[in-house]
């Protein structure tokens, strides 16, 4: 990893104050990310504490591998893997469902409208369909669909409409550049201080790394892996996110009626909402790009 591109932890201590419950468990970072939040989670385990972290970026695995600690391991995969870990038996499952700043940061990624890179996009970069190679084949239907659906745009008809007009005249996109140069055109009106670009782009970051898919696995896997009283926090940056983890929690913080059998007794609820929190102003100030964090805490129960 270049050191260029530094990175700051959102929540940190409120994630890992909520998770660490038993400095003698077993744990896991799900999106190991820089590992702000796993180098803290070591330091308040015991000896006989294990972490497990995952992550699908190689950069992320490379910083995890110089971590010189018998109690921790890393797997270069997304945190849906969490499913392969055997049942009940971690203490506590944490989420940063957020892109580092290495990665926003690096124009080579192709995450950001701030400076001209390849149209890339993938958290792992080893595997998987591009950005750009996405946009070069799929119809004005299907990115109208994705832009609208995942970036909540607007004008996501246009955008597709101007991607495919750019398509047939001078060949795919490539660069960032040239995609938010294109959606500039093509949006209208933006919130102020919000680039025309941002919507797309992470429209287009969640679908080419299938995001939210992930998110609903790794939260039904969590159900699983988790022991009772063991703690789900998540830490989520826009709506989309945010409301998948709130809906899940509320559907199994109550007890389970089965409408096939009425008179049956329900099935006892699976977690316990703990609680909602977002960072101070002190926070924000520091690291604007933690303004629209949102963490939620539950904890397994006995069910």
């Amino acid at each position: 990893m270049d050191g260029t591109w530094q990175h700051t932890t959102v929540l940190l201590n409120e994630a890992v104050d909520a998770l660490v419950t038993k400095p003698d468990g077993n744990y896991i970072d799900a999106t190991f990310g820089r590992g702000g939040h796993s180098r803290l989670i070591l330091s308040r385990l015991e000896p006989q504490g294990r972490l497990i972290a995952f992550d699908k970026d190689p950069e992320a695995v490379a910083v995890a591998n110089a971590i010189e600690d018998t109690r921790f391991e890393i797997r270069h995969e997304g945190f849906a893997g969490i499913a392969q870990l055997p049942g009940a038996s971690a203490t506590g499952l944490l989420m940063d469902l957020g892109v580092s700043s290495p990665q926003i940061d690096n124009p080579g990624r192709g995450f950001s409208f701030r400076a001209d890179g390849p149209l890339d996009m993938r958290m792992d970069t080893t595997r998987g369909q591009s950005a750009a190679e996405w946009l070069a084949t799929a119809s004005v239907e299907q990115m109208t669909e994705v832009i609208r659906d995942y970036g909540e745009e607007r004008f996501a008809f246009q955008v597709a409409k101007a991607i495919a007009a750019r398509r047939q005249e001078r060949g795919p996109l490539a660069t960032t550049s040239e995609l938010a140069q294109l959606v500039a055109g093509a949006v209208k009106t933006r919130e102020p201080g919000q680039d025309p670009a941002t919507r797309t782009f992470q429209a287009l970051r969640i679908f080419v790394n299938a995001e939210l898919e992930e998110l609903q696995a790794a939260l039904e896997a969590s159900l699983h892996v988790l022991q009772p009283e063991g703690r789900l926090v998540v830490i989520s940056f826009h709506s989309l996110e945010d409301r998948i983890v709130k809906q899940f929690i509320a559907k199994h913080s109550r007890d389970e009626v089965d409408r096939r059998a009425p008179f049956a007794a329900p099935k006892p609820m699976k977690l316990k909402a703990i609680e909602r929190v977002k960072p101070t102003a002190e926070e924000i100030a520091a690291n604007p790009r933690s303004r629209s964090a949102i963490m939620r805490v539950a904890e397994r129960t006995a069910a």
